[in-house]
């Protein structure tokens, strides 16, 4: 059965109205208003990595690991720079196209390639220790402990690879229905457990050394008559806090999990493809309308919604300690107030948009653009 994505679908109508005149009926962005706030965004650093996306629909997110950040670009190009001052450390070459973002993990550096391959580099000095064929292109972040490398290709398999070999130690397949989302969620590694979700809209947990099942959580359930409605996919990657693991699927819910035992804690409907986020108050989610929503953490309700980004086509919402952030499709990264979801600063990163998630660390914000743009923000409170 021929598998076939919702981006090339969307792509293929969208020649067509073009081609024939057809009028667009998408709902238009929303145009950004003057903030009243004198909360900025200082940038720390800067720097440039080749041609970024290079024009494709690709989310290549960096990764920090002891001190260093890792970032990728779609021709080849892998580097590690000091998450401090920017400075690039090294830069390897691959020699194939990336399609996924950067993993680390047991002292390496995984990227996926849109030939199946999983390529380990050295976290040191950036050499290649090793590369595995799956059995197609990978599109998320591949992790990895000491022991196992987990990688989710676009096939649907799960596989487990031996960390200093990369050798196949097991594959965890399950079947990709016949129209869903272009994208994987990216696997998480805890305590030898890995968790991910699937485009049949379940998460699951397995053993990361062996790749048995643990437990497995409907997140959504097809429903609807046609393949598009029916569509459930999970291809932002679960949260952790605690024993919860947190987890939104399209078309389908946003839920709670209990991490040892699968059981669904609390859930309510909301459909998103971006994902979400965890701090100690609230889980944050970007809807399929870039709707930004605060949940409480322990039940599910409302806290807030923030409603003036529509259709900007919002990252995840990542907190950065009273602020949550976001990037949008034309490379504005927005900040909002944690407490009430106020927006109360923003800043143009990369005019070629931002798809990757902000990342944090010690309250210093890391932004990878889609034209290849690497940089470090601090919110400036007077």
């Amino acid at each position: 059965m021929i598998r076939i994505t919702l981006l090339i679908l969307l792509t293929l109508l969208a020649s067509a109205c073009s081609m024939f005149g057809t009028k667009d009926n998408t709902d238009p962005p929303a145009e950004l208003v003057r903030l009243e706030s004198n909360i900025k965004l200082d940038r720390l650093w800067h720097t440039d990595i080749g041609k970024g996306t290079d024009g494709r629909y690709l989310i290549l997110q960096p990764a920090i690991d002891a001190g260093r950040i890792f970032a990728t670009e779609y021709r080849g190009r892998v580097a590690a720079y000091d998450v401090e001052t920017g400075k690039q450390i090294w830069k390897t070459d691959t020699g194939s196209r990336i399609t996924g973002g950067v993993g680390v993990g047991g002292n390496l550096v995984l990227v996926g390639t849109s030939e199946a391959d999983i390529v380990a580099l050295d976290q040191g000095d950036g050499h290649e220790v090793w590369r595995t064929l799956l059995n197609s292109q990978v599109l998320s972040q591949p992790a990895a402990n000491l022991d196992t490398v987990v990688a989710h290709a676009l096939g649907g398999d799960l596989y487990g690879l031996d960390a200093s070999s990369g050798e196949r130690k097991w594959v965890f397949d399950r079947n990709v229905p016949v129209l869903s989302l272009r994208g994987s969620s990216s696997p998480v590694l805890v305590q030898d457990i890995v968790i991910s979700g699937f485009a049949n809209g379940n998460l699951i947990a397995l053993e990361a050394n062996v790749g048995r099942q643990i437990w497995e959580a409907a997140v959504a359930t097809p429903h609807g008559r046609s393949e598009l409605e029916r569509m459930v996919d999970i291809d932002s990657a679960p949260q952790l806090w605690g024993t919860a693991v947190y987890a939104v699927a399209f078309n389908g819910r946003v839920v709670a999990i209990d991490g040892n035992s699968g059981n669904i804690i609390w859930n309510r409907d909301m459909s998103s493809s971006a994902g979400l986020s965890v701090d100690y108050r609230s889980v944050y989610v970007t809807d399929q309308s870039s709707n930004v929503w605060a949940l409480d953490r322990e039940t599910g309700g409302s806290m807030w919604r923030q409603d003036k980004l529509l259709n900007r086509n919002l990252t995840a919402p990542v907190p950065i300690d009273d602020y949550v952030a976001a990037g949008d499709f034309e490379g504005y990264l927005h900040i909002l107030n944690a407490s009430s979801g106020e927006l109360v600063a923003r800043e143009r990163v990369d005019s070629d948009g931002l798809l990757a998630r902000p990342l944090v660390k010690d309250n210093v914000m890391y932004v990878y653009g889609n034209g290849g743009t690497l940089a470090a923000y601090r919110v400036a409170v007077p």
